[in-house]
């Protein structure tokens, strides 16, 4: 299980933890439980540059179409083809198994992110 406090979080409902010379990226389970059962995942391309707070891609599920933001400004240097393959993952695991991509991204960019005590202040009673 992952230690959710050491993650840092977006408004979107990304997370994003340092995992070496890599930032991964997921959607939190307060997002995976407002979207429902995840049916499809889109993801950008290895190599791909993306731009913080720009969408990225798609989760599709039985009730709704999400948009997935870019956390950071980097690089795309993964993407979790058994998401792709099995999208529930995100459901079932949005912490651990059901991550999304890996980034090159400056780590210092993770100042500007909330940290778990933020994150659920904004999402209380939401």
């Amino acid at each position: 299980m992952t230690d959710l406090d050491s993650l840092k979080y977006t408004a979107e409902h990304e997370w994003v933890a340092v995992d070496g010379d890599v930032l991964v990226v997921g959607i939190t389970d307060y997002a995976a439980d407002k979207l429902g059962d995840v049916v499809f995942v889109e993801l950008p391309g290895v190599g791909t540059n993306v731009t913080g707070n720009t969408v990225v891609g798609e989760i599709e599920s039985t009730k709704s179409v999400g948009e997935l933001y870019a956390p950071l400004t980097g690089e795309v240097v993964e993407i979790n083809d058994a998401v792709v393959d099995d999208p529930s993952l995100v459901n079932s695991d949005p912490f651990g198994e059901g991550w999304l991509v890996k980034l090159r991204a400056d780590e210092s960019a993770l100042e500007g992110l909330l940290d778990r005590a933020a994150y659920v202040a904004l999402t209380e009673g939401a």
